[in-house]
């Protein structure tokens, strides 16, 4: 799809929020209304309706308005107005949130919501978009009057092959702030074809059933107790088992590829985290300070300046870098409890966290073999497809960015030349860069087509500014070196949800917490299975035995649910010969191998790593 393809869409999707809001109005003329952005299948709107619930059935009756208002080729029209004025106007219709946002436009330049913010023409103006009657609203109330930046379509006549649909009602605070108010948002999809709204909605009904919370719970893999507390993740052994899969491949990668293994402490004094920048750039997702012996102690939201303190424990030369620290360091950070979501975000997560200390001509080498790894890691769990995005700074405005010129320079060339060089196609964003370094985000796309943000890498700046990193040259003169953040699972919580949908909780051999379920047909035959299993064991192959008192029908279905990758019954006639009679996961057929043969067969798998049975 091309980007002005994309823009047309956008502008559509913004004007399909417009509409909505207009059809609100026209159903609940006392509704009050927030924001209402676009989002990535296509838009929301805040909305609170005065001594009314918005209910899920009213989304068909929100719709039905919708389609009648398309019919009326209502027009959108933008005006330009003092921000006095408008809110002076908002104020007449009763708008609270509307007057709100503007009264902080006027005081500090901005609403401080990116999504809905007014474009500012001069040092006193803003703009408005009206949907319908322009001559007559807003004090009439014959249009649908909202403080937008737009851009938006001429008419509702272009939006009359848009395939929409309301697709749900959830609950939103005003502003992301749990201390004011609660507000209905309503969420529509829209594309441009009704094709593209259909596989969409048959994606939602696949991605439904691979929900990782429900498989989670299904599978007994995690749970999150309220006594706990939100956004912290209790593994059941099941899921420890699947964590453990992932982090010991992943650290026993790094450490072949020359990655040293460092262990840090959950808090630090708050000392650390003021020299860091934490405090001052990043206190909003912190805990509150714990006092010890009279000091300000944090729980830490991040390894990275503890790294920076065991590099410099001992004065470096340039003969001993690259360093290469990895941690998989559990940090904690502060999330809205409106925005947490089973493992995907959560307060207490295990970072893949490493970090890479070099000189400038190490630096090609280091970024290289980081993308080569982080293709090797994603590849290895079965992730085949990706979209790689550089962010750069932005050339018109390269005072904002901390550093100098010459290593911005290096570093952005340096990662545009590795990305050519992978053969991975990427897209380059300027100015999205922060202003302590470039960096390369990695998504991938799972079995279903979604879009992952899995892996980073992040060239720092700041750190060795702040701590005054040095090593020693060839000359004997101290120098700054690069440092390189890199982290390719992201967090093994959010890693682990990706995976569970990837796979719809089907794990390959290797990654499943149980790869073989033994089923004793009767009491007589336990031993023999409880006999296998150590066998099974004995070669590093992870096995169960039921031998619970249920019918042999009830014990195979409750293995098929599990999602086991193989399952093997024991009456007399298995006992009495040397071969297994195998039933292979998704499989009604049963494989009768030689049982030396199938322990090779599972020995093989797990230490290839193969997403095949």
């Amino acid at each position: 799809m091309s980007n002005k393809i994309n823009k047309q869409l956008e502008n559509s999707r913004h004007s399909m929020a417009h509409l909505m809001a207009a059809a609100i109005q026209k159903l609940w003329p006392n509704a009050r209304f927030g924001v209402g952005p676009t989002v990535e299948h296509g838009f929301y709107y805040d909305v609170e309706i005065p001594d009314y619930s918005l209910k899920e059935e009213d989304l068909k009756k929100i719709e039905k308005q919708m389609k009648k208002l398309l019919s009326g080729n209502l027009e959108f029209t933008k005006q330009t107005v003092s921000i006095d004025e408008a809110i002076k106007m908002f104020t007449k219709l009763k708008q609270p949130y509307k007057v709100e946002l503007l009264k902080d436009l006027k005081t500090k330049g901005t609403t401080k919501i990116n999504d809905a913010e007014a474009e500012i023409v001069s040092d006193d103006q803003a703009t408005l978009y009206t949907t319908g009657d322009f001559t007559q609203a807003p004090a009439s109330g014959a249009g649908f009057t909202d403080l937008c930046r737009g851009p938006h379509v001429a008419s509702t006549k272009e939006l009359s092959s848009v395939a929409f649909k309301l697709e749900k009602l959830a609950g939103a605070y005003w502003r992301g702030d749990e201390k004011n108010p609660m507000l209905s948002r309503i969420y529509g999809l829209a594309f441009e074809k009704k094709e593209e709204l259909e596989n969409y909605l048959n994606l939602l009904i696949e991605a439904e059933k691979r929900d990782h919370r429900k498989l989670g719970q299904e599978l007994e893999l995690f749970i999150i107790d309220e006594e706990v507390g939100q956004g912290l993740i209790l593994w059941q052994p099941k899921g420890a088992i699947l964590k453990q899969q992932i982090e010991e491949f992943a650290l026993h990668t790094y450490q072949k590829r020359g990655y040293e293994l460092v262990v840090t402490p959950h808090i630090a004094s708050g000392k650390l985290f003021e020299q860091s920048g934490h405090l001052g750039f990043y206190k909003e997702g912190m805990y509150s300070p714990m006092d010890i012996d009279g000091e300000d102690y944090y729980i830490k939201p991040m390894n990275c300046p503890m790294h920076v303190k065991i590099y410099q424990n001992s004065p470096k030369s340039y003969r001993e870098l690259p360093v290469r620290y990895t941690e998989l360091g559990t940090v904690y950070r502060y999330e809205r409890s409106g925005t947490l979501h089973g493992l995907t975000r959560v307060r207490g997560f295990t970072q893949d966290d490493a970090h890479i200390i070099c000189t400038p001509d190490q630096l090609i080498d280091e970024l290289t073999g980081v993308i080569e790894l982080t293709k090797y890691i994603l590849e290895t769990f079965g992730f085949n497809k990706f979209k790689v995005v550089l962010s750069v700074r932005d050339p018109k405005n390269k005072k904002k960015y901390l550093g100098e010129n010459k290593d911005w320079d290096l570093a952005e060339n340096g990662l545009k030349k590795v990305l050519e060089k992978s053969g991975w196609d990427y897209e380059i964003e300027e100015g999205e860069a922060v202003f302590y370094g470039p960096k390369i985000d990695v998504k991938v796309f799972d079995s279903v087509g979604r879009e992952w943000q899995i892996s980073t890498l992040q060239l720092d700046f700041n750190l060795a500014e702040r701590f005054n990193m040095t090593y020693v040259d060839k000359n004997g003169e101290k120098k700054k070196p690069f440092m390189l953040h890199r982290a390719l699972l992201g967090s093994t919580e959010r890693f682990t949800g990706v995976l569970i949908e990837h796979y719809a909780g089907a794990f390959p051999l290797w990654l499943s917490p149980v790869q073989i379920k033994v089923i004793a047909v009767g009491e007589k035959h336990i031993t023999h299975c409880q006999t296998l299993i150590q066998e099974f064991k004995s070669h590093n192959i992870r096995a169960v035995v039921d031998i619970s008192d249920e019918t042999v029908g009830n014990k195979i279905r409750k293995a098929i649910k599990e999602k086991i990758p193989y399952m093997l019954v024991i009456g007399d006639k298995e006992i009495n010969s040397r071969n297994l009679h195998v039933r292979q996961r998704g499989s009604d057929k049963i494989t009768e191998i030689a049982k030396d043969k199938f322990i090779a067969q599972v020995i093989k798998l797990n230490s290839t790593k193969s997403t095949e049975l």
